[in-house]
């Protein structure tokens, strides 16, 4: 094997890509509503290799979506916790758009982008009612394998 190459990018690389980042978020949000929505759940689920988030109604019903993927990172980029909070600054911007005041959060996953997201979201003086931790947790497990006769 020879040897690896680290690829370092440039000044203007990386500004390009901070600014393609930022207009993505800033980007208008295209939301349906028939009528005014005063609460709402957020749904945050973090995995090794993505964030999504997903604001509903009280009674389920999608109102808006994003994801990392949907912002433009790609790769191991999406599971950051970077790329968590601009995700989280989008769906700020898609809540205030709504006019939402009350949020209960629910929280699914184990990856590393859950507590930035949460930050993000804390700080934007919404009214939280709940945080809700819905990962699943396996109780008793799989069944053992067989003990092995030699």
């Amino acid at each position: 094997m020879g040897k690896k190459r680290v690829i370092k990018k440039t000044k203007e690389e990386l500004l390009k890509e901070r600014d393609k980042i930022e207009a993505a978020v800033k980007k208008g949000v295209q939301i349906k509503t028939s009528q005014k929505i005063r609460e709402g759940k957020l749904c945050v689920f973090s995995s090794y290799n993505n964030t999504i988030l997903t604001l509903t109604d009280p009674l389920g019903n999608v109102l808006y979506w994003t994801s990392a993927g949907r912002l433009g990172f790609k790769g191991a980029k999406k599971g950051t916790p970077f790329a968590a909070s601009k995700v989280a600054e989008a769906m700020v911007q898609a809540i205030y758009k709504l006019k939402i005041n009350r949020i209960r959060v629910f929280v699914k996953g184990t990856g590393s982008g859950r507590e930035s997201a949460i930050r993000s979201l804390a700080g934007r003086g919404f009214d939280i009612i709940s945080f809700k931790d819905i990962t699943p947790i396996p109780h008793n497990g799989c069944r053992p394998k067989k003990p092995r006769r030699v």
